[in-house]
């Protein structure tokens, strides 16, 4: 991804009022997301550079697991307007990090992680407007991708599916196998 095309890429997003970076990648057809600013939020350290430097330290010497491997650098603006190279993970890098913090909020931010997914798919669509069958069903298995690889990650953290029949909309189908239309707008 060229530096140019990740500064177009970029957005915000909120978790309780905190600010988290993020990028898409079009090649790869997933968000990339600040780490930095996850570790802030789920750390509320003043310096969560420094909180993210020691904790990789910490975890390559308990678990011999370099996480720096699993992020990237890219381009992100800060807060004073100029653009840095700072660590970025994607969807399923980003739970793994998550899986090594000691937070209170690691749970609530996993299930925020997961309805950002749901998000991606309207963003995508927004974006792109497809105005065809083939284009719309690209839009929606890309969104889909995006929260399927959350649920995972987020059923694999809590060792039980999060499908339940509280959450599961049964959509009867008739013999043609379409919705009937009094079920379209669920």
């Amino acid at each position: 991804m060229q530096n140019n095309e990740v500064l177009k890429n970029q957005q915000i997003k909120l978790f309780e009022d905190s600010k988290i970076r993020s990028v898409w990648n079009e090649e790869e057809q997933q968000w990339y997301f600040s780490v930095i600013d996850v570790v802030a939020v789920l750390t509320e350290s003043v310096n969560p550079r420094d909180y993210w430097f020691k904790m990789k330290k910490r975890v390559h010497s308990e678990d011999e697991i370099e996480l720096s491997t699993i992020c990237r650098q890219l381009k992100m603006q800060s807060t004073d307007g100029k653009s840095y190279n700072t660590d970025a993970a994607n969807v399923k890098a980003l739970l793994r990090i998550i899986q090594v913090i000691p937070s209170p909020k690691a749970e609530p931010f996993k299930q925020w992680f997961a309805q950002v997914g749901e998000r991606v798919t309207t963003e995508i669509s927004q974006q792109e407007k497809p105005d065809s069958f083939d284009e719309n069903k690209n839009v929606a298995k890309r969104g889909g991708k995006v929260a399927g690889i959350a649920r995972k990650e987020t059923e694999k953290e809590l060792g039980h599916t999060i499908i339940s029949s509280d959450n599961y909309l049964d959509l009867q189908r008739d013999d043609n196998g379409t919705l009937p239309e009094n079920q379209l707008s669920e």
